[in-house]
């Protein structure tokens, strides 16, 4: 027979173990229960995916006018201002910078650059023009007006082509990179990869800045790229292969000078060693 103490223990036990399955199961009691995470489904829309591209527009020239040109003029670099014509040849020993009459092709001013430079693209700043060398890392500061060198500046890498954009001065060196380089003292600024539906385009070579494109031909084609200034993306393709008749094509050399002319919105173009200098629009082909 239990003592008082005894069953009193009994209750005590009993009315905790009623507790503790009360608790149990009780709503929120106890234990949590395990989160379900319900599956994330991934629509198409939802999916990560490439942004397309669109191709380059498709370009050719169309003849306007037709000039004589300086047969022996090995052009590297050619600018319009003012109703006159600039231009810069190459080659050791026969390097130049000239003002020269668009209507007849003469030169009316030149100045011949010391024979270890070899002449290579040009560009206006303001009342001076500024001449690349190929290999000697050295911008030739010259007087717009009288073609007198004023100074020089050096810089890194080859020059091959030369453009103002109005604010920085935009060189090629022969690659698929593009350099925004400050006018005063050639220091680069920025970079920009030229590509063509993904891919680089290397021998990029005489440049001409029109607004916020840049025009740019490639060096031994007959190509002409436009490219977007800020992202490098070539946004058409000119070609300039009727230009020149096949005879005289075999005396000729590459492509090789764009000048923009604002006035009438066509382009001069020309070559090394080309007799002729062709004024043209760009039309759809």
């Amino acid at each position: 027979m239990a003592t008082a103490r005894g069953r009193a223990l009994e209750c005590e036990l009993l009315a905790s173990g009623l507790a503790a399955i009360a608790i149990a199961l009780a709503p929120g009691c106890g234990k949590p229960a395990e989160e379900t995470v319900s599956p994330v489904h991934v629509t198409p829309s939802d999916a990560p995916h490439q942004v397309e591209v669109p191709a380059p527009e498709a370009l050719r020239v169309r003849v306007v006018r037709q000039y004589p040109h300086d047969k022996d003029a090995f052009t590297q670099g050619l600018i319009w201002h003012d109703g006159v014509m600039y231009e810069s040849t190459g080659q050791y020993g026969k390097s130049s910078l000239r003002r020269v009459r668009l209507e007849d092709g003469k030169v009316l001013a030149e100045r011949e650059l010391e024979s270890e430079l070899f002449g290579e693209g040009l560009a206006r700043v303001g009342e001076h023009l500024i001449q690349l060398t190929w290999r000697s890392g050295l911008a030739l500061i010259s007087d717009l007006a009288t073609l007198e060198q004023r100074s020089t500046v050096r810089y890194r890498g080859e020059g091959w082509g030369l453009c103002f954009d109005g604010t920085a001065l935009v060189m090629s060196d022969g690659s698929s990179v593009l350099e925004f380089r400050d006018p005063l003292s050639m220091d680069v600024l920025r970079e920009v990869r030229v590509v063509r539906e993904g891919r680089p385009v290397p021998r990029l070579n005489e440049l001409e800045c029109v607004g916020s494109e840049i025009y740019a031909n490639v060096w031994q084609s007959d190509e002409i790229l436009r490219i977007d200034s800020k992202t490098g993306r070539v946004t058409a393709i000119v070609d300039a292969s009727a230009l020149l008749t096949r005879f005289e094509s075999l005396r000729a050399d590459v492509l090789n000078g764009i000048a923009y002319r604002p006035d009438s919105k066509t382009f001069l173009l020309t070559g090394k060693l080309w007799p002729q200098l062709f004024e043209v629009e760009l039309v759809p082909r």
